[in-house]
């Protein structure tokens, strides 16, 4: 029943995080460009809860946002079930007690993200291919992305770590008791 909740509020966290880069980040950018708040959230959840439900979340919540705002249908859903599943996998090769860690995890993820997305809309719509326009979008996203985690990260680990406890424990029960 707990992991119950824990999903719930998972799902409400990301419903005001759409809130906030709907509404809140719209007048903060930098040259245009706003963070991605929903790759870090699936980054997250993909390192303290797991590679299964950082898929399944990523996917859930991508599809989500395509239907909102998307021009298409499954993309950013793909992108993010990867992002959930690689940080899955991560989780078991690298701290997350490392600030610095955390920013590269952020800032890689950042990058696969968009440029997935980047590739789908060129291969998708046959657009001109502007690599100097993309990497000055990306480079002040990721920028962006790895500010907010470090301004968020204390609270990020302080809840992470309880959700993980939850989702990870390893209770051994005997026979006999």
């Amino acid at each position: 029943m707990k992991k119950f909740f824990a999903i719930v509020g998972i799902i409400i966290a990301f419903f005001i995080l759409y809130f906030l880069q709907a509404n809140f980040f719209t007048w903060f950018t930098i040259s245009g460009v706003m963070p991605n708040l929903f790759v870090i959230l699936v980054l997250f959840i993909g390192l303290f809860i797991g590679k299964k439900i950082g898929f399944a979340l990523g996917l859930l919540f991508g599809i989500y946002l395509d239907l909102m705002v998307g021009k298409s249908i499954g993309i950013s859903g793909i992108m993010l079930a990867v992002i959930g599943l690689i940080a899955g996998y991560i989780d078991k090769n690298f701290s997350k007690d490392s600030r610095l860690t955390i920013m590269v995890i952020v800032a890689l993820s950042t990058v696969v993200y968009e440029i997935g997305i980047y590739l789908f809309q060129i291969f998708k719509w046959e657009t001109s291919v502007e690599i100097i326009s993309f990497l000055k979008i990306l480079s002040i996203e990721v920028l962006y992305n790895v500010i907010l985690t470090i301004i968020l990260y204390p609270l990020i680990q302080k809840i992470g770590t309880q959700i993980e406890n939850l989702f990870k424990s390893k209770m051994v029960k005997t026979r006999y008791f």
